[in-house]
């Protein structure tokens, strides 16, 4: 069953503030709990209203992105953005942001957004998933083609027995790719890597309907 979805909506254009509450209230089990039109208004109104998500346009009547940190404390956030920058869309899940959807999206792809999101996922467009995965290569955290294999066996649910009976080696040698992994990525067991993995796009929930 799906995760019921309350959103805040925070965005300084009221036609299209208007119409994304329209659109997002004929989807099932959706609810938009909130709508904000000034920036100075969405840490009080996210902090007093009950919601799982946070659709936050970066750019209201100032830019917003300074603001991710503190509130990605309160709910979790989904960046909407009309901008092409795959950096701006980086930053913004590095600061916290669960998600990066483009104005030019259609409801599908939002709605694919916001139910991830809500489920405890990352999501974000594959331009923003390449920028990340080249940022992670070039920061020294660059896996091998097998230990990238490993990381995606292991994120799936395997266990090691059943990593290594796929890949025709011995349990051994996947726990000391493993021990190689968590070393390289800075993670300390098989639940961080998986959190890891889908925060970097390793193995992301991606728009794949397009």
């Amino acid at each position: 069953m799906a995760t019921p979805l309350r959103i805040i909506i925070a965005d300084d254009h009221a036609l299209f503030r208007q119409g994304l509450k329209s659109l997002l209230m004929l989807q099932p089990d959706t609810q938009v709990v909130a709508e904000i039109e000034s920036a100075n208004d969405v840490e009080p109104a996210v902090s007093r209203t009950d919601s799982n998500v946070l659709l936050l346009d970066l750019q209201m009547d100032r830019w917003m992105m300074d603001d991710i940190p503190q509130l990605s404390r309160l709910t979790n956030v989904i960046v909407l953005t009309a901008s092409e920058s795959a950096e701006n869309g980086v930053k913004a899940l590095r600061l916290g942001a669960k998600g990066v959807v483009q104005k030019r999206f259609a409801i599908e792809t939002l709605m694919m957004a916001l139910r991830s999101v809500a489920d405890g996922l990352v999501w974000m467009p594959p331009m923003v998933q390449t920028e990340f995965a080249r940022q992670e290569s070039s920061s020294g955290k660059e896996l091998t083609p097998r230990e990238s294999e490993i990381v995606r066996y292991v994120c799936s649910g395997m266990k090691n027995i059943e990593v290594a009976e796929r890949l025709a080696i011995t349990e051994s040698t996947v726990k000391t790719h493993l021990n190689n992994i968590f070393q390289k990525l800075g993670v300390r067991d098989r639940l961080e890597l998986t959190h890891y993995a889908i925060k970097t796009g390793m193995v992301a929930v991606i728009d794949r309907s397009r």
